[in-house]
Parts: C-alpha cells; structure tokens; sequence
C-alpha cells in the first residue's frame, strides 16, 4: 500500500516568495509543495498539503486523522509554534508521527521563538535549511513511514 504523508503549512507561509525574503527565502510555498509532490509521487507515495492562517483549520485538519489516517505528519506550524496548545493536543491525539519543520533558525532569532509547543511529542526538528527542510522531512518520512 502506498505511504501516505500530510504536510501542514501555518500562518504566514502563504506569503513564502514575498515575506521577508531575507529571513524565509524566495521560494514560493507553491513551489515548496510542488517540490513535494514530485518526490513522494516518484517514491510511489501519496501526499496531501494544506496551509491555513487558521488555528481552528489546522486543528480541524490534524482530527480528521482519526479518520482517514496518514503514515506520517510534516508540519510547519510557523507563529502557531510558540502558541498553539490546541494544535498540540489534536496532534498527541491522533498519535501520527510527525517532523517539526521551520525555514528560518528559531534559535538564532527572538527569545520567544526558542521555545515550541511541540518539539517533545515530535520524532525529530529541522530547522533553519529553508525549503531543503521540508524536502530532508519528507525523505525520512519516506523511509520510516
């Protein structure tokens, strides 16, 4: 059977390719998951995408995992990172194993961006390898899923 992968994207990333290009880059998120898809499609695998400024979108998208489950979870919850425990708790729910991704390097920013919701729950962090972040998430989940 085919992995299945979900990639979630959170406030402000629809603005990728415009937002700062000094600290986010310029590649666009539809270009990021277009990226994506290639690569899961040549692994044989299915991957579905979803960004949303919205808290309630995203924690909505995570329990639809109950479901119709994923093998494995790649998020960037962006701003939601250092404020979402309802986000947190509907991914400790489903139980989806899940890499934690974020283009920038949290730790060589602000003090509050140090601190995330949900490092402790995930497999692994990567961060600050801009887009190539998701790309790294995708072949391990590839692998392990």
């Amino acid at each position: 059977m085919a992995r299945r992968i979900l990639v979630l994207h959170g406030p402000n990333l629809n603005l990728l390719g415009r937002r700062e290009p000094g600290t986010y880059g310029t590649t666009t998120l539809t270009e990021i998951n277009d990226r994506l898809q290639s690569l899961a499609a040549a692994a044989g695998a299915s991957l579905d995408t979803m960004q949303s400024n919205s808290e309630a979108d995203l924690v909505g998208r995570v329990q639809q995992l109950f479901d119709a489950p994923v093998d494995f979870l790649i998020i960037n919850p962006a701003a939601f990172t250092h404020t979402s425990v309802a986000l947190r708790d509907a991914i400790a729910a489903v139980r989806v194993p899940f890499i934690e991704v974020h283009l920038s390097n949290v730790f060589a920013r602000e003090a509050f961006r140090h601190h995330s919701y949900f490092t402790d729950l995930a497999v692994g962090m990567i961060c600050g390898l801009g887009p190539r972040g998701y790309e790294l998430a995708l072949e391990y989940a590839l692998a392990h899923a």
